[in-house]
């Protein structure tokens, strides 16, 4: 359905949750690394219920293997950096969005020559505001993506 892609994940209870409610709406988690998570890990676990173990993510070495091995056309990135609302994206099935990590967002080194205007979307925020949880951003673009595709 939807592929939510998460680059170099730092914190144990995001991914969990991330997982579970890719467990619930049927999309497939991908995690890139290098990783600094054990994915055992009970926070993880605590976090995705029994569904981290139903759930079955994609593991990718790094950032390069996942851009050669999928679509850039299928790509949806989400940054703070970004102009574009995530209500200008459009969503189909198939389309991987990505979430940089917890600490710097998207490394621009690793994703810099396909990063554009038309694929980068941010979630607009209060003028005071520097950014929200990666688990609730991937549940407002989550929303979004489900809402478009049924």
């Amino acid at each position: 359905m939807i592929n939510i892609v998460l680059v170099e994940p730092r914190i144990a209870a995001n991914v969990g949750t991330i997982g579970r409610t890719c467990y619930n709406l049927d999309f497939t988690l991908h995690l890139i690394g290098p990783h600094f998570l054990d994915y055992d890990d009970k926070k993880i676990m605590r976090a995705g219920l029994d569904y981290w173990f139903k759930l079955k993510p994609v593991f990718w070495d790094n950032a390069q293997e996942f851009l050669d091995k999928n679509d850039l056309n299928k790509m949806k990135f989400a940054s703070t950096k970004s102009n574009n609302s995530y209500f200008n994206a459009k969503f189909n099935k198939g389309d991987f969005i990505i979430f940089g990590n917890e600490t710097y967002g998207l490394s621009k080194s690793k994703f810099n020559d396909v990063l554009t205007y038309e694929n980068t979307f941010l979630i607009p925020m209060g003028k005071n505001a520097r950014s929200l949880n990666l688990a609730m951003s991937v549940g407002f673009f989550s929303s979004e993506a489900l809402r478009q595709i049924m």
